[in-house]
């Protein structure tokens, strides 16, 4: 969810990237309207190339478009967050499990250097911590083999990363919550080097149910 360079990008591509990362990261709050010219004036691109990214924002569930063409950011609601949790509750495990039975000595690799370069995240602003986050989860699913499931598992992240930022503008990590997600993400690569798909399945789920995801539930009430 860094702040993206225009400069590799089409203009189209550009206002996409950026505006969902401004929604993932909770800089454009759940709810508001997006002020499309002054945003559009902020990019550095015409109006045209914004609509049309708002327009895929819309298609992926993180923008709605209003009958007069006002666009506003998806609320977050309970309703969604619990069925997000639902679905991550069972795919994740399911694809750590078929991670640890399918990897790679590529995906070892990948996995060893996201788990590097994971840091503690502060709060919902440490775009970079949770992007790190982010990726070691993607090292791991993606050497699960199948391509539907790491699919659907990438669109489920972008939705949850909404949730996760929520949970951390009111409740920053404690220190026992970063000891706690260390040792789960240990356990998680720990299982997946030594093929133990059962302990994957186990460890993973119980890094989901202590979730920001399933947090978010609780304060969604």
């Amino acid at each position: 969810m860094s702040p993206v360079s225009p400069a590799a990008l089409t203009k189209h591509e550009y206002a996409y990237v950026e505006v969902r990362r401004r929604i993932l990261s909770g800089e454009l709050e759940p709810g508001s309207v997006i002020p499309q010219a002054a945003l559009a004036a902020e990019l550095g691109v015409s109006t045209t190339p914004l609509r049309e990214a708002i327009k895929r924002l819309s298609a992926d569930g993180l923008i709605e478009l209003a009958a007069h063409r006002d666009a506003h950011v998806a609320p977050v609601t309970r309703a969604e967050a619990e069925q997000l949790y639902e679905l991550r509750r069972q795919l994740d495990p399911f694809a750590a499990g078929l991670a640890a039975q399918r990897r790679s000595s590529r995906d070892l690799t990948r996995i060893a250097d996201a788990l590097a370069r994971l840091e503690p995240i502060t709060d919902s602003g440490d775009t970079e911590a949770m992007l790190a986050h982010r990726e070691f989860h993607r090292a791991v699913y993606s050497a699960c083999g199948n391509d539907l499931l790491v699919d659907s598992l990438d669109r489920l992240w972008d939705k949850a990363d909404r949730y996760r930022a929520l949970v951390l503008t009111r409740e920053p990590l404690t220190q026992a919550d970063r000891e706690r997600i260390t040792a789960e993400h240990q356990g998680i690569v720990g299982a997946v080097v030594e093929r133990d798909a059962e302990r994957a399945r186990r460890v993973m789920r119980e890094h989901i149910d202590a979730s920001h995801g399933r947090r978010a539930l609780d304060m969604l009430s």
